[in-house]
């Protein structure tokens, strides 16, 4: 099989040592060639260069943000995408199913190319930006960005701390708390005010340590998109609002601050005033006035690891 290795050398995770590991595994059974990133958006160039190629697989190892560019440039293509643990959280990866160390997640990559282990899956798209895990509208998307804002060596060391503190810096000093800043209209005559939302398209929204950060249940890899929105913003429902999401949700479903919508085909983003920030999969793109979004089904071909039981190629 032709892979194409496609690593950003600045992850979280990312070692010389390990870019040397994943190359010799990947090696040993595969064509392989590696291609660095270099710059923000460099990756959505590099995985279509590969899709032009006619490689087979395009192996990312970096984490939520560069797979995400990575997505970008194949979408619609014949070529899959496969994701390694390369950041500090790696959600997609986690969430299909693979380990979030570099070396087991390899071992469960190697496996999965030995069957059939392509398959499509559905992502969403806002505008053309496609979102494998989530979209967010404002008050994360501003936590996002004072992250992206921080030396990447705090990032490197202490990613989880550091977003802890970002997200309690941006709720005493960094949003307005009183007033909605997004409103979430449906196809189909839904429509509300917001102080944040998420639209998820698998149901982590992140990771604290082991342990999974849930909005919803009501998302995954074979469904429509699902959203969840805060139409408070008060300490005590941010503080209820994540104790809910590292246990099952259940306080975010029935909650009256939050609004919760499932299965969601196409849905507008509109600033009352002004313009929101917003983020996909980690990544912070500015702010905007209006976002329209819409689930694409089957969009993305990607590489999955192999449930116990299943038989490897002959």
């Amino acid at each position: 099989m032709r892979v194409r290795l496609l690593v950003n050398p600045k992850a979280s995770s990312m070692t010389p040592a390990r870019w040397a590991h994943l190359e010799a595994g990947l090696a040993a059974s595969h064509r392989v060639d590696t291609v660095a990133t270099k710059a923000r958006g460099h990756a959505t160039a590099l995985a279509a260069a590969a899709a032009a190629d006619g490689i087979e697989v395009v192996v990312v190892a970096a984490g939520d943000g560069t797979l995400n560019e990575a997505a970008a440039g194949l979408l619609g293509t014949a070529t899959a995408l496969a994701a390694l643990p390369g950041g500090s959280t790696n959600v997609f990866a986690r969430a299909v199913g693979f380990p979030n160390r570099l070396r087991p997640a390899l071992a469960a990559l190697l496996v999965a190319l030995g069957t059939d282990p392509v398959r499509p899956l559905g992502i969403g798209l806002a505008g053309d930006r496609p979102f494998l895990c989530h979209l967010g509208a404002g008050f994360d998307a501003a936590v996002v960005a004072r992250m992206e804002r921080l030396d990447p060596r705090v990032k490197r060391i202490a990613a989880h701390p550091a977003f802890a503190w970002q997200t309690l810096r941006t709720l005493a000093h960094g949003v307005d708390r009183a007033t909605p800043v997004v409103h979430v209209t449906t196809p189909d005559g839904q429509h509300h005010a917001a102080r944040f939302t998420v639209v998820s398209n698998l149901a982590p929204y992140s990771y604290v340590g082991p342990r999974r950060m849930l909005l919803t249940p009501d998302a995954g890899p074979d469904r429509p998109l699902a959203v969840t929105s805060m139409t408070r913003l008060r300490l005590r429902d941010a503080v209820g609002a994540f104790g809910s999401s590292v246990g099952r949700a259940r306080h975010l479903q029935h909650t009256r601050e939050v609004v919760q919508l499932r299965d969601v085909h196409a849905l507008r983003l509109e600033a009352p005033d002004g313009a929101f920030p917003w983020q996909v999969d980690g990544d912070h793109l500015g702010t905007t006035a209006t976002l329209d979004v819409r689930y694409a089904p089957d969009a993305l071909r990607v590489v999955l690891p192999v449930r116990p039981g299943a038989g490897t190629r002959s």
